[in-house]
């Protein structure tokens, strides 16, 4: 019960890693707000049948839970969302911003449309819940962010500028959180979760190598991802701040964050032509090659 008598908001809990995490915080004690607006991949819809499933099955298991299907994309709807879990508990302790859509496309065809909406729900989302909830943080001097980010944007992957803008972009607002409120006693981590699901579901899988990557991830379920989440809420992570973890089957990792990783100096200044003759090839061993998540865990999961 490490979660006993906290109140959480899980956006996007309707089904897959949402549903997970939210079942999970209700084993482990909370009282939770499920949001979901029932869109479609793409985000196009309404049903408010995602999170009366995840309620129940919250409730089935001797929890307490309310739905909000309030969108996450405006600062108005999204202080619904808060407000659920005054109205519904009494305040509110946790926020997890797991809410989100895709519209992949190459980059040199990808519509304005296309990326505005994805960075509506993904990044503005998690600004907007976090900002609303912030408020009620810093005023009982506690609370626990837990931003769902993605390897798209900590590593790369095609096809995908909008989701992997957005993606990194949360990293640098869960940075900025942690910053800000840690003054308060208000944690913010992110969390890059390992699936299939939903969200994984439209990875292409045409070639051999695209199979056998499609193969690794479908062993994981989303329910893997749930206990780090739980535990990032708690107050076991009191000391957690400003950190990205990332859980893949029984392998929990600690990544790292933009540094500096070499120099190099010029006493008389640098000109284009100097840089190219003397920095380039200093600087050239240490860039960082153009690959994908299924590049750099190139292991079968264990």
């Amino acid at each position: 019960m490490m979660l006993k008598d906290k109140v959480a908001v899980v956006t996007g809990s309707g089904g897959g890693i949402g549903r997970e995490i939210a079942l999970a915080m209700a084993e482990a004690g909370a009282k939770v707000v499920i949001n979901d607006v029932g869109a479609s991949l793409g985000g196009e819809g309404f049903s408010a049948t995602p999170a009366e499933q995840t309620k129940a099955l919250i409730e089935q298991r001797g929890g307490q839970a309310a739905i909000s299907t309030d969108s996450v994309a405006t600062w108005a709807s999204a202080q619904k969302i808060v407000q659920c879990a005054l109205d519904s508990f009494g305040r509110i302790d946790i926020v997890v911003n797991n809410a989100g859509i895709l519209r992949d496309q190459i980059f040199h065809r990808m519509t304005p449309e296309e990326w505005d909406a994805v960075i509506a729900v993904h990044l503005n989302g998690s600004f907007y819940v976090s900002r609303a909830a912030a408020t009620h943080f810093r005023q009982q001097e506690s609370g626990a962010f837990v931003h769902i980010t993605s390897t798209s944007g900590l590593i790369g992957n095609f096809g995908q500028a909008n989701y992997s803008a957005a993606k990194l972009g949360i990293v640098a607002l869960s940075k900025s959180i942690a910053l800000d409120m840690k003054r308060y006693n208000v944690r913010s981590n992110c969390l890059a979760p390992f699936a299939w699901s939903r969200m994984t579901s439209s990875i292409p899988a045409e070639t051999p190598e695209q199979k056998a990557r499609v193969e690794r991830l479908m062993r994981m379920g989303p329910e893997k991802n749930a206990p780090l989440a739980v535990f990032l809420a708690s107050d076991a992570a009191a000391e957690v701040t400003g950190q990205i973890f990332a859980p893949r089957m029984h392998e929990l990792f600690l990544f790292s964050q933009n540094r500096p990783i070499r120099s190099v100096h010029s006493e008389s200044g640098w000109t284009p032509e100097k840089i190219a003759e003397i920095a380039l090839p200093a600087l050239r061993a240490s860039f960082i090659p153009l690959e994908r998540s299924g590049d750099v865990f190139s292991w079968d999961p264990v």
